[in-house]
Formats: C-alpha cells, sequence, structure tokens
C-alpha cells in the first residue's frame, strides 16, 4: 500500500456544511475503524454533529446516500468493507455499491466521500480501516474527500444542495 501522492486537503470553511455519515453493518471491526476516521475528520473540519445512518451492507449504501442528499445534505460520506469469498457475489456486491454511489453522485450534484473498501481478505480490510496499527484510515480519507469537493465547488456554483428545488 502506497502512500505516494496523497493531496494534502484545504478544508477552510466546513464548519457550516451539513454532512451525512452512512455506514454499512457488515465486518463490525473494519466499519467501527472506518466511521471512527470519518467522524474525526468531520470534527477535525469543525463538524460537531453530522448524522450517522447505519445500513444492513455496501449494497444498501446507494439507495440511503440518495435519500440523503436529496434530503439537502451538502455532502455524503459511504462507508463500507466487501471481502471476496468464494462466489461471485463480491463481484456483484462491488459493482453495484461504486456504480450505485457514482450515480447518486452525478445525478444530485452531492459529493459522496467514497470509503467503501474492497479486499481480497480480512487483513487488507484491517490494514486500511484506521484501527491501530492500519497503515491506511480510508473512513478519514472519504470524508475529507466528500468536504473538500464541496468546498472546492461552491466559488464555481451558485445552486448548493440546500437552495436547489427537489
Amino acid at each position: 500500500m502506497s502512500r505516494a501522492g496523497v493531496p494534502r486537503l484545504e478544508l477552510e470553511g466546513a464548519e457550516e456544511l451539513r454532512v451525512a455519515v452512512v455506514a454499512a453493518r457488515w465486518h463490525e471491526t473494519v466499519m467501527a475503524g472506518l466511521l471512527d476516521g470519518a467522524l474525526r475528520a468531520l470534527a477535525e473540519a469543525g463538524l460537531t454533529d453530522p448524522v450517522v445512518l447505519r445500513v444492513p451492507g455496501a449494497f444498501e449504501l446507494p439507495v440511503a446516500c440518495a435519500r440523503l442528499a436529496r434530503a439537502q445534505y451538502d455532502a455524503v460520506v459511504a462507508l463500507g468493507a466487501v471481502i471476496r469469498g468464494r462466489t461471485p457475489h463480491f463481484e456483484y456486491v462491488c459493482q453495484a455499491a461504486t456504480s450505485g454511489l457514482t450515480q447518486v453522485s452525478v445525478q444530485t450534484g452531492t459529493p459522496i466521500g467514497f470509503g467503501v473498501l474492497t479486499c481480497d481478505d480480512e487483513q487488507q480490510a484491517l490494514d486500511r480501516a484506521g484501527l491501530q496499527g492500519s497503515s491506511e484510515d480510508k473512513g478519514y480519507e472519504a470524508a475529507q474527500a466528500a468536504l473538500a469537493t464541496v468546498l472546492a465547488l461552491r466559488p464555481h456554483v451558485s445552486d448548493p444542495p440546500a437552495d436547489r428545488a427537489r
């Protein structure tokens, strides 16, 4: 896992944003790390009370994110973990989550922080979950990416989600 190229994101002004975090329940230890990382990133940016919604798994992330994106949130952070098994189920869930979250973001214009781990085994997920001893903190990174995208768009877009007609 390379940390080369990780950007330093400027998040000044993020404290006024409305942000929701949607987290799957599968792989609870991994999810606890991802959720903690996302909430830590939001707190560091000055957001003290983000909405947190738990859904069963990664497959359910797009519909939950779509509802929240349309409910006037400036950004949504999607967190999940899909670990390869011995059937094609892994590919179906990964494709559905990725395509669904991309579609939500493009159709609503609401940035979605993509914190869905797609790993070959549990150790890879633990290494990316932001737990003690993890080499990466993908929940933290996903939250920062969502905030940074909202802030980058602000000077160029006159209709933030809170002002858009439904």
